[in-house]
Formats: structure tokens, C-alpha cells, sequence
């Protein structure tokens, strides 16, 4: 593995490694990098579980964190996102965690350094990671993926996560269904959508994702107050759920909007152990990235086209 961007670039064989490995630094532990690493952390949007759960899963990895916040950087004095990543480059980074507004900038930004990139999560394009951790709690659950039925519920146009989990599991065999606001569809996701009332019934797994704000247009009318009763998980809803159903949520939670509070930690809730399963998660891609072979041999050839 070289860089690690899209669900899409993901066969079903890596993906399957990458959650046995995941399952196995749980269950047997791991071994800290005997080299020196450095990671550099460039997040350009605010996060609280993604960038936490790389910060642990490095330093678990014995490697050593390069923090970064935009807004004390020289971003703000005109600097660009690769004169950015190539100092970090420069003075020893030996990965990137990138995540950035812009759609597509981590494969971009990947093409032109010499060192992997993680994608953290790119606009509204993907999210790999939370992927991963959401594949890594659904086969903890059921030891498989074909023929689940998982419904994605909520702000699909805007969800980074919706595209990577749709993708991945389609692939790996399971019904993917949407649900949520007709307006908030995306058109290149083409699931079948169904009601939140449906999808109670029909789902072995139901995703929900919050509203994401800070992607709609500012003068857009959300009325969060009835949110919950047309498109969320109401308590009433939860009862007519198949006996073994799960519930996911990338969080963070929005209480009351998208599910009810009081089933945030319900027993059928696995929202806190993916949260726990997003630290091995990132510990088997930090491990395939700096530790397959492909990586260096890509990186050298990479190099020598460059300098060539």
C-alpha cells in the first residue's frame, strides 16, 4: 500500500487484510516501529475523533506526531498546501494525514510529494478511515458483509462518509439503501432511497450521519425542530428494528436531531465502539503504509521520475 485516498482504489482482498489486522492489534496487540517515524498531521477543518484517533494510534505506533493548526501556520501568510506538505517532507515527515475543504486534494497532493498520504477526509469526496472503522464494528457483528442490508440515513449530498461506506460495501456484498431529506440525495450514489420508517425494518445496520452545516448555504431553511421525526431515529422507531440491528454513527452526535438522546448508547448502539475500533483501524493503515514494500518502491521510483 502507498498512499491510502479512496475506498474505491480498496480490492476486496486489502480491504479484508486490513480489518483482520485491525481485529488482531485488538486482540494480540502490535509491535511499535523499530525506525524512527514521523507523522505530519495537517488538518484544515476542525476534528475531534479523527485527528485524536491518529494522534493515539501513531504514538501507539512508537512514531513521533508533527501537530499542525492552520490558523498559526504560514498558510496565513500565503503559503500553499504543497509548500506546506514539502516542508514537512523536508525536515523528516515520513507520512501525511491530510485533511482539507477541498474534494480530490489528497490524491492530488499525493502525486506531488515523495512521502504516503492518509486521507483524513476531503471535502464532501471521501473519508477511508471512518470507513474502515465502520467495516472493521459491522464484521465484528456479524463475521461478514454479503447480503447485510445497511441504510444510510441523513445528509447524503454532503457526506464524505456516505460515499466511502457506500462504495466499500456494495463492494464487499451488501444491500446499500439511502434515506433522509429527497433534497439532500446525491445523484452519484445510485442506491435505492427509502423512509426512515422503511429503513427501520429492512436494516441489519443503520448508518446515520448528522446534517453538515457548514456545507449548506447559509440562507438554507433546516428545520432541525421536525428533523428528527421525518428523517431521525425516534424511539419509536428503534422498537420496530430486526432484533439483531445495529446502530452506527460517524458522529459527532447531534442529539435529538438525527437519533433520539436517549438512544445514543442504547444496546443496540455501536457508536462509541467504533470509536474504540478507529484507533486500530488507523494503526493497520499507518502499519500497511510505512511497512509494505510497495511503499518504498513506489516512493523510490516516484523520486527517480522526478529528479530523473
Amino acid at each position: 500500500m502507498n498512499s491510502f485516498l479512496s475506498m474505491k482504489d480498496m480490492s476486496n482482498t486489502e480491504i479484508h487484510r486490513l480489518i483482520k489486522r485491525a481485529n488482531e492489534i485488538q486482540k494480540k496487540g502490535y509491535k511499535p516501529f523499530e525506525k524512527q517515524y514521523f507523522a505530519a498531521n495537517l488538518f484544515f477543518e476542525p476534528s475531534t475523533r479523527t485527528k485524536m484517533s491518529f494522534v493515539v494510534a501513531e504514538r501507539k505506533l512508537g512514531m513521533e506526531v508533527l501537530d499542525f493548526t492552520a490558523e498559526f501556520s504560514s498558510i496565513l501568510k500565503g503559503e500553499s498546501l504543497y509548500d506546506t506538505a514539502r516542508m514537512f517532507e523536508s525536515i523528516g515527515a515520513n507520512l501525511i494525514v491530510l485533511r482539507h475543504q477541498q474534494e480530490n486534494i489528497a490524491k492530488e497532493l499525493s502525486e506531488s510529494i515523495h512521502i504516503p498520504v492518509i486521507n483524513a477526509g476531503d471535502g464532501t469526496g471521501e473519508h477511508p478511515t471512518q470507513c474502515l472503522l465502520d467495516l472493521v464494528t459491522i464484521y465484528q457483528e456479524f463475521g461478514h458483509f454479503n447480503g447485510l442490508n445497511v441504510v444510510i440515513a441523513g445528509d447524503i449530498k454532503h457526506s464524505r462518509v456516505a460515499r466511502s461506506n457506500a462504495y466499500a460495501l456494495s463492494q464487499l456484498g451488501c444491500n446499500v439503501y439511502v434515506s433522509g431529506n429527497p433534497e439532500w440525495r446525491d445523484d452519484r450514489l445510485d442506491y435505492e432511497m427509502i423512509t426512515m420508517d422503511e429503513a427501520v425494518e429492512v436494516a441489519d445496520v443503520l448508518m446515520l450521519l448528522r446534517i453538515q452545516h457548514e456545507r449548506h448555504n447559509q440562507h438554507e431553511d433546516i428545520q432541525v425542530d421536525s428533523y428528527l421525526q421525518n428523517y431521525g431515529l425516534t424511539k419509536q422507531r428503534e422498537k420496530r428494528m430486526k432484533q439483531h440491528a445495529i446502530v452506527l454513527h460517524p458522529a459527532p452526535v447531534n442529539r435529538g436531531v438525527e437519533i433520539d438522546t436517549e438512544l445514543v448508547e442504547c444496546k443496540r448502539s455501536r457508536i462509541f465502539k467504533q470509536m474504540e475500533n478507529g484507533v486500530a483501524a488507523r494503526m493497520a493503515v499507518i502499519e500497511s503504509t510505512l511497512r509494505g514494500g510497495a511503499v518504498h518502491e513506489n516512493n523510490l521510483n516516484k523520486r527517480s521520475a522526478i529528479t530523473g
